[in-house]
């Protein structure tokens, strides 16, 4: 095993190629993520507390709405914190597939892709002004994966908050192996 950048460690093999991104190392900022998430559960609570208190009809119908933009930023940054603890993305490519699985601890789903089927690989590039990489570079954010490509018409994509040097050494890594890798799989 190797590493190419901070937070990428790639194993180069004969028949496999494997990379592990982590997440970005945002040091105390993570913990105080992990703090707000915990004040923020708190707060759900004791709204929740409050829904059984014999309020009138309107004064709990706000308080449902509350509770439903709560429920959506505890679910949010909830995953957010977990994937800055415990998160990683697994690339594997071997013979004929690839396999692209986005975890949290050991919990994540696998996608087996056909390598033969995977067409329009690209770099995702943000805009230095825009609002989308100033949203993007927030602590809170997991972030927009940096490299996509597409299988039978749906896009997947790779690599949250790749910094350019590192997506472009995985974006190079892995369109080479796939090439060999098909090509190989068209002669034999």
């Amino acid at each position: 095993m190797k590493w190419i950048g901070k937070r990428t460690s790639v194993v180069d093999q004969k028949d496999s190629l494997s990379f592990v991104i982590y997440p970005e190392p945002i040091g105390w900022k993570k913990h105080l993520i992990g703090f707000w998430f915990i004040l923020w559960l708190a707060i759900g609570a004791y709204v929740t507390s409050e829904l059984f208190r014999g309020y009138e009809e309107n004064q709990q119908i706000v308080l449902f709405i509350f509770m439903a933009f709560w429920l959506y930023f505890a679910v949010r940054v909830g995953k957010t914190t977990l994937y800055q603890y415990f998160g990683k993305e697994l690339i594997k490519i071997n013979d004929h597939e690839l396999i692209l699985k986005k975890a949290t601890g050991s919990y994540g789903k696998s996608n087996r892709l056909f390598l033969e089927n995977i067409s329009k690989m690209r770099e995702v590039e943000l805009k230095d002004n825009s609002f989308q990489n100033i949203f993007e570079n927030s602590p809170w954010v997991a972030g927009t994966p940096r490299i996509e490509f597409e299988h039978l018409g749906k896009t997947y994509s790779f690599g949250r908050k790749l910094n350019p040097s590192d997506r472009r050494l995985i974006y190079n890594y892995i369109t080479k192996r796939i090439t060999k890798n098909v090509k190989q799989a068209k002669k034999a």
